[in-house]
């Protein structure tokens, strides 16, 4: 029998209680429910067509999903920090409107490891997008195709990667989580780089966490979730199609602890794929990634979800820009919501920006229609601010274009 989630009874912090009413709210089925019921309305167009940003589809989707799908989606770690920090800093940059220059033709293709994109925005890797919807990652791959966006797959998706590249029309980006056996990890590069993937996103900052809303979220949830979770616990990722026919008797979890510069060295000397890491939030670190031969960066920190230093991601931004100091591009992602947000990651040395959550409320709302509603709704406000600022091209977006309140 679910449980009410814990804690709602005790005095404490208003914005404590107030989270967790919403961590309740999140993990309720019903909530917002005739919104969004049905595909088309009776008296409008398809429901996803009435969608006008990606809040909405964040209410469709909990709407849609059973309360522990969503709560996994929602969760932050600890006291999430983290997770509300990743919206609030976007605060910290006002933007510089423009007047009277051309805007009639806007260019927003970005170029990335001598691949060029149509958009700046990415799709980051999230596990388990069947969890969602069925098609997962090839709804995922097939709006990637068809709006020729980059895509980054992750090792614990529910599609085997073969067939998301043959989805895609050509190969993804291929995100590692080598778990903390050498000879597992190898063996995950190695079928990445024969399926043909170029690109390979270590991520290094998933060293555990305290998924408190995802907790209680599944707490609130009335289903048995044995038939799906036939292997649950720290060692999930065994039934993942990555890992079939793999001896993973010594592998225990997903990120080796006891890794440090020694282990990118073997990566690079082991794959013939260009090298990103994933989760690099401070100069210090992106100084150490190009004194190591890394190729990319991300900075990122999960969304949230694995560390509560209460550092938004755009804040950490300009530090690693500056520490890599034009030698590599460097990608953002972590709380991004609206076209502005990216505008401003952009303007402050971002080369693309990736997005999670939101492309997986619209699967899971909408299913491929809804991922493509996504990029629809952020690209188009892309288009309105850049127009605003006055900056046509993506080369005209940079330090002039924005305000840090941060240094007055």
């Amino acid at each position: 029998m679910a449980r009410m989630p814990q804690g709602f009874s005790r005095p404490g912090r208003s914005h404590a209680s107030r989270r967790r009413f919403l961590q309740f709210l999140a993990a309720s089925p019903l909530a917002l429910a005739p919104a969004w019921s049905g595909a088309q309305s009776a008296t409008g167009p398809p429901a996803v067509d009435r969608i006008l940003d990606v809040f909405d589809l964040e209410a469709a989707a909990r709407a849609a999903l059973p309360p522990a799908h969503f709560g996994y989606l929602a969760t932050g770690t600890d006291e999430e920090l983290t997770l509300r920090a990743n919206r609030d800093a976007f605060g910290r940059y006002q933007l510089r409107a423009r007047r009277l220059v051309d805007v009639g033709t806007l260019d927003v293709a970005t170029t990335i490891f001598g691949v060029t994109y149509a958009s700046p925005l990415v799709m980051a890797p999230v596990s388990s997008l069947r969890a969602f919807q069925p098609d997962g990652e090839l709804a995922a791959a097939r709006v990637a195709r068809a709006r020729k966006l980059l895509q980054i797959y992750s090792t614990v998706a529910s599609v085997p990667i073969e067939q998301v590249n043959q989805a895609r029309g050509e190969p993804v980006w291929y995100q590692l989580y080598p778990t903390n056996d050498w000879e597992v990890g190898k063996a995950l590069v190695t079928r990445a780089e024969r399926a043909g993937c170029q690109v390979l996103v270590l991520t290094v900052d998933n060293l555990g966490n305290n998924r408190l809303t995802q907790e209680r979220a599944a707490r609130a949830d009335t289903r048995s979730c044995q038939a799906c979770h036939t292997v649950q616990g720290p060692r999930y990722f065994v039934t993942r199609p990555m890992f079939a026919g793999l001896d993973l008797s010594r592998a225990t979890r997903l990120t080796p602890h006891d890794w440090n510069w020694d282990y990118v060295k073997r990566l690079k000397d082991t794959t013939r794929m260009r090298l990103v890491l994933k989760g690099i939030v401070t100069r210090e670190d992106a100084e150490l990634a190009v004194e190591h031969g890394v190729d990319g960066l991300i900075v990122s920190n999960h969304g949230g979800r694995s560390e509560d230093s209460g550092r938004g991601a755009i804040e950490c931004l300009p530090d690693v820009v500056a520490g890599v100091d034009g030698r590599m591009p460097v990608l953002v992602d972590s709380g991004f919501r609206r076209g502005t947000d990216v505008f401003k990651a952009l303007a402050l040395g971002a080369t693309g920006v990736c997005l999670g959550r939101p492309y997986v409320w619209g699967l899971a709302a909408f299913g491929e229609a809804g991922v493509d509603r996504t990029f629809e709704l952020l690209g188009r406000e892309l288009d309105l601010i850049m127009r605003q600022s006055g900056t046509p091209t993506r080369a005209d977006i940079g330090q002039a274009s924005i305000v840090d309140r941060g240094r007055w």
